[in-house]
């Protein structure tokens, strides 16, 4: 049995409060984690284009104000 299938046998029998217990820890660590990828992307560059074409298009009015 792999890891994963050993956390997920583990998953399965918790109860319902420490399910949500641990849900809510997980949704949270899964949060930061990209969180942080993000920022790395950013502090890369890797996001540059992305951003160079958002704004080209804002400029060029084919934007919509949300």
């Amino acid at each position: 049995m792999t890891r994963v299938e050993q956390l997920e046998h583990e998953i399965k029998k918790l109860n319902r409060a420490d399910f949500e217990v641990f849900r809510n820890w997980f949704l949270e660590y899964e949060a930061n984690a990209w969180d942080q990828q993000i920022e790395e992307d950013v502090q890369a560059g890797k996001l540059d284009k992305l951003a160079e074409e958002a704004l080209a298009a804002h400029k060029a009015g084919r934007t919509k104000e949300l």
